[in-house]
């Protein structure tokens, strides 16, 4: 049986979150990122709820907000890191270096496809541990790997790619 908050607060998700969802679409690049900010903001106040048991909806859009700044926040840093990342590998190995063209492929990837590459490869995980983080079964973050491979090889310049390529399949095993 649901207690006395948990259902006021199911009986706010269900009236909240569109309105939500949409003030959230309006401020970010993609669905998928307004679906877990918005997901977020409902996190955030089921958290709070034992303080301040609040439901309208400016409160909501306010937390909506402050994650949303957050989110850009974040991502600029992400950029800054991978600009300087970059710059650091033009003035070590030069311009045309497969480095170079390993970084910009990187850069292009979606987060999630360059997290998992990165688990593989910086961190040095096996699939089962890269499985462990991610928090998902052995055999899906195979597939994501595997996918997240696919999508490096196509931003990687020709010449590149099949060095990129060999090297993957030797160190993985693949």
């Amino acid at each position: 049986m649901l207690s006395e908050r948990e259902l006021a607060f199911i009986a706010i998700h269900k009236d909240s979150y569109p309105r939500v969802y949409r003030f959230v679409r309006r401020r970010v690049e993609s669905a998928e990122m307004a679906e877990e900010l918005a997901a977020d903001v409902f996190r955030v106040v089921w958290q709070k709820w034992a303080d301040e048991p609040r439901s309208d909806l400016a409160w909501l859009l306010t937390i909506a907000r402050n994650l949303v700044g957050n989110a850009y926040r974040s991502r600029d840093r992400q950029q800054a890191l991978q600009d300087k990342l970059r710059a650091a590998t033009v003035v070590r190995f030069g311009d045309e270096s497969d480095n170079v063209a390993v970084q910009d492929a990187l850069a292009r990837l979606r987060e999630k496809d360059r997290e998992i590459l990165q688990l593989a490869y910086w961190d040095d995980l096996g699939t089962a541990e890269i499985a462990g983080v991610l928090q998902c079964s052995e055999s899906a973050a195979k597939v994501r790997l595997h996918r997240a491979r696919a999508a490096f090889r196509k931003h990687m310049p020709l010449g590149a790619a099949s060095i990129a390529a060999e090297s993957t399949t030797q160190k993985m095993g693949a």
